[in-house]
């Protein structure tokens, strides 16, 4: 099931959407959240009638780096023995369709697809046996990072943390297993053209592999979510671009980018 998040006269409800060509969907509207039991309403509205939201709110989204050995190979970095966690804040978290601020701060900004992970349940030191427990499903991501200030400041906060760095959507599938979500392909494309192609098959840690790491230090919420890494590819975004992240079986979040007002 895909479940996405949204808003229609000025109120935000969560819908199943149904239906394949991108101008026939339609969203079940849900009743009560989707982290727990819910049932759908059978009243029904054309996505194109709505504003997409970003499909969860997360307390945190917990990013993993150079989690693709190519891409740590194209920025001259090596391949971590153990994942390399690092933070992007809940504000830094925006929806499919809303534009990504080039932040003033930084003139070499950069595009990062990745497959995301959200958490379905309260849980903590989860073991492997049991990820696939924890976990929701599965939505798109862009990792915007800056990259000159990444590489000046040397810890990421600023870097990866700015206001609109943390495009998610356009929904959540909730029907894949791990073992599925393990072998995607992934691109990118900026403007049309394809800047990055890869799978998850390609990730040095597996999903398994980060639910862990990260679960043994800290509890994860209903709604936070892992970004799990991106493959070589990677570059410059500038002002004007749109930029779309397609996954396999999931779908495309597209995101333009404007001037920081």
């Amino acid at each position: 099931m895909r479940i996405a998040r949204f808003s229609i006269d000025g109120n935000v409800a969560f819908g199943a959407v149904e239906g394949e060509k991108q101008d026939e969907l339609v969203l079940d509207i849900i009743k009560g959240i989707p982290f727990a039991d819910f049932e759908l309403s059978g009243t029904k509205v054309p996505v194109s009638k709505v504003r997409l939201l970003p499909p969860v709110l997360p307390n945190k989204v917990v990013a993993f780096g150079r989690n693709y050995a190519d891409h740590a190979k194209e920025l001259g970095n090596e391949v971590p023995d153990a994942p390399f966690a690092f933070f992007k804040p809940a504000t830094s978290v925006i929806g499919p369709g809303d534009e990504i601020q080039y932040p003033s701060f930084s003139q070499d900004v950069h595009h990062e697809a990745e497959l995301a992970v959200v958490i379905g349940r309260l849980c903590r030191e989860v073991p492997r046996e049991r990820v696939k427990d924890v976990i929701f499903g599965y939505t798109c991501a862009n990792d915007v990072t800056a990259r000159d200030v990444q590489k000046r400041e040397k810890q990421w906060a600023r870097a990866k943390g700015f206001d609109t760095s943390c495009p998610l959507g356009p929904w959540v599938e909730t029907g894949l297993d791990v073992e599925r979500a393990s072998d995607l392909t992934i691109q990118l494309t900026v403007n049309g053209e394809q800047r990055q192609l890869g799978r998850t098959s390609e990730m040095t840690h597996s999903i398994e592999d980060l639910v862990v790491n990260i679960s043994e230090a800290m509890t994860l919420l209903p709604g936070d979510v892992i970004l799990t890494g991106t493959p070589a590819g990677v570059g410059p975004l500038h002002v004007g671009d749109e930029v779309a992240v397609t996954i396999e079986d999931i779908g495309t979040l597209t995101n333009k980018v404007v001037k920081r007002g």
